[in-house]
């Protein structure tokens, strides 16, 4: 439907066969063990569980959601690579894109296009909610609308308890317990396992509205992903503009600071102001949601306490240069399972954790530290005249020279060879 027919025909789906249903509980009741528990029924959890529980590991997921559809805060551009690769639904996906749009801090709007799709724009509550029926479909235990807080944590087993909206509660136990709960970190954090000072956390708020725009209003969002740079659009940070289906509009903006200038409490101002100057302010907003980012440069922080694990957000595979998490994170619990699968569910945890930050290690390329020093250099450092000139070469060299499939090799793939002295002023 979204894809011609090349792109169709070498689709790698995700499920290749469906397994026995296993009939569990739906709610948190009783109390009971199981192989995994995983906290956070997002992209990494999600797909964490379908890989274990493909396997035959008996698996239990928990989100404090009760409806996949809300809060549904992500920008979700992807490359078409990783659509085939992730074996994701057509229902999933919102719109497709062809070219880059890039709103500089004078106002200067630059443009690079391809001759055919580069990407896709996800509709992240469909996909959400596509990964909680497959995991259903693999006979894992889904549990919606319930926190977890940490009970109990060795070195061979942890155990949460289980709290719903109205008040009921039970104690759950499990060989691996797995915090997927994102930039909160909350399993992380309750075991008291804290960033690593010489590799602190870049950390902000981001905001998105939905907008229902008309075709006249649409027509110059369409086909591509806008980004706006610069003081005059949001300090510390940027905004963009994705498409949707029906001419809806995802609009936000991302506040990154340093360490020592907090968030505001509110981006709802600079937020409006966008929306305002890209003359969309009559469209009616349909949806607003937002959340924290946070992301470590070297990955170096402890991932693992015992039997708890970190994946996705949770353990800092999201790349802030252009806020993508999506990808890195389904990547992150499929590597996740293979370690898992391969030393056996019930394997010794010294083990499993030494092997586990050996493999987090081994994908700290260079690019993907060069990626995380630009975002430090980028976002913390913008917040000045000097910083908007700076930026401005840097794009204004991009347009003179690179095409959009090359521009997408660099924001997506982070092939910064062919640019590397435009980028030398953020990196020395």
């Amino acid at each position: 439907r979204w894809l011609n027919a090349s792109l169709s025909a070498s689709a790698t789906p995700l499920v290749i066969c469906q397994p026995p249903l296993r009939s569990r509980p739906s709610r948190p009741e009783a109390e009971g063990s199981v192989s995994v528990l995983i906290v956070g029924a997002g992209p990494s959890g999600a797909r964490l569980a379908i890989q274990l529980a493909r396997a035959g590991a008996e698996v239990t997921l928990v989100d404090r959601l009760a409806d996949p559809h809300r809060h549904a805060y992500s920008s979700g551009a992807l490359p078409l690579e990783a659509v085939r690769r992730l074996g994701l639904p057509d229902d999933a996906i919102a719109a497709t894109w062809q070219g880059w749009q890039l709103h500089d801090p004078s106002g200067l709007v630059h443009q690079w296009w391809s001759s055919g799709d580069l990407g896709v724009v996800l509709d992240f509550g469909r996909l959400r909610s596509w990964l909680w029926e497959e995991a259903r479909r693999h006979g894992v235990e889904l549990i919606q609308g319930c926190r977890a807080a940490l009970s109990t944590l060795t070195a061979d087993q942890a155990s949460v308890r289980l709290q719903t909206r109205d008040g009921r509660s039970s104690l759950r136990s499990a060989r691996w317990l797995i915090d997927a709960t994102g930039a909160r970190r909350d399993l992380l954090l309750q075991a008291g396992l804290t960033p690593n000072p010489e590799d602190p956390l870049l950390q902000g708020i981001g905001v998105e509205w939905l907008l229902q725009a008309d075709d006249r209003q649409a027509a110059a969002w369409r086909d591509r992903i806008s980004f706006f740079l610069g003081t005059a659009w949001i300090p510390h940070g940027y905004g963009w503009i994705f498409p949707m289906q029906g001419q809806r509009l995802k609009v936000g903006v991302c506040h990154l600071p340093p360490a020592d200038r907090p968030s505001p409490g509110s981006l709802a101002g600079p937020l409006q102001r966008l929306i305002q100057r890209c003359g969309l302010s009559a469209c009616p907003v349909l949806d607003r949601h937002g959340g924290p980012v946070s992301s470590s440069i070297a990955r170096s922080e402890p991932l693992v306490a015992g039997a708890l694990l970190a994946v996705g957000d949770a353990a800092s595979s999201a790349n802030l240069l252009g806020g993508e998490g999506i990808r890195h994170a389904m990547d992150s619990a499929d590597r996740l399972a293979e370690l898992l699968i391969a030393e056996g569910m019930s394997g010794d945890s010294t083990a499993i954790a030494l092997l586990y930050q050996e493999q987090i290690k081994a994908q700290r390329s260079w690019r993907w530290l060069v990626s995380g020093r630009l975002a430090r250099r980028t976002w913390w450092g913008l917040d000045n005249p000097r910083a908007d000139r700076r930026l401005e070469r840097l794009i204004h060299g991009l347009s003179a020279t690179a095409e959009a499939p090359a521009l997408s090799e660099l924001l997506f793939n982070y092939n910064f060879e062919r640019y590397g002295l435009r980028l030398l002023p953020y990196l020395l």
